[in-house]
């Protein structure tokens, strides 16, 4: 296919959505530097996804050229990017601004998602879910967890410990209560958190040594489109 033909067709598309090509770009560029987007973030992330599911299969088609693949959950309305060649997509944990094209989590990332997962099943079975699927953990919960499966301890500087939290954040698996600087953030997790820590990663980690946990990746699963 021709880069007159292509384009041809994609300005097609955009007329038939009312979208500009700006606006194209900008719904492509925010897709691969986050690498993820969540509606109910913010109101520009509202903004985006629904733009998004406008031009849905045009965004499919033009990200397949590059063997990058989307998966879209219209329920909890949230986009993930599949790099080429990769099983889930990560984010630097170093560096702002993120990207989400192919990187890793740090042992410290791996080890929260693995417990948010636990207690995000937790309170799905006990039906303390909330509209849109995230559910509220105590973080008395979290530091629980963490030490009696894994006998790790959150980071024990504030500034590490919100710097971590903020990497979970900036990939869409929680929310917290960032304004005040005092308080102990509580968690909200969300259903991404699926996504991320697939059901055959939980099973690893509940063999595992505390000592093995370090060899625990997020294998995680395709989902459900």
């Amino acid at each position: 296919m021709s880069d007159n033909l292509f384009l041809g067709e994609l300005n097609q598309v955009l007329e038939s959505a009312n979208v500009s090509f700006e606006a194209w770009r900008e719904l492509v560029m925010r897709l691969l530097d986050y690498g993820v987007l969540c509606r109910n973030e913010s109101q520009i992330e509202q903004e985006l996804y629904d733009r998004f599911v406008r031009l849905e299969i045009a965004l499919h088609d033009y990200l397949a050229l590059s063997g990058i693949r989307l998966q879209h959950d219209p329920r909890h309305e949230f986009v993930r990017v599949l790099p080429p060649g990769a099983d889930f997509p990560g984010i630097e944990s170093d560096d702002l601004p993120y990207t989400g094209m192919r990187s890793k989590l740090g042992q410290h990332e791996i080890a929260l998602a693995l417990v948010l997962r636990i207690e995000y099943d937790k309170a799905l079975r006990e039906g303390q879910v909330e509209d849109g699927g995230s559910v509220l953990v105590p973080m008395e919960s979290v530091v629980m967890s963490l030490k009696n499966l894994l006998g790790r301890d959150l980071p024990e500087p504030v500034v590490e410990r919100r710097r971590l939290l903020r990497g979970l954040k900036q990939l869409r698996l929680i929310d917290y209560n960032s304004d005040d600087e005092q308080a102990e953030p509580w968690l909200r997790v969300r259903p991404l958190i699926i996504n991320y820590v697939s059901d055959s990663v939980i099973d690893q980690l509940l063999q595992a040594t505390p000592d093995s946990v370090d060899s625990v990746t997020l294998d995680d699963t395709e989902g459900e489109d």
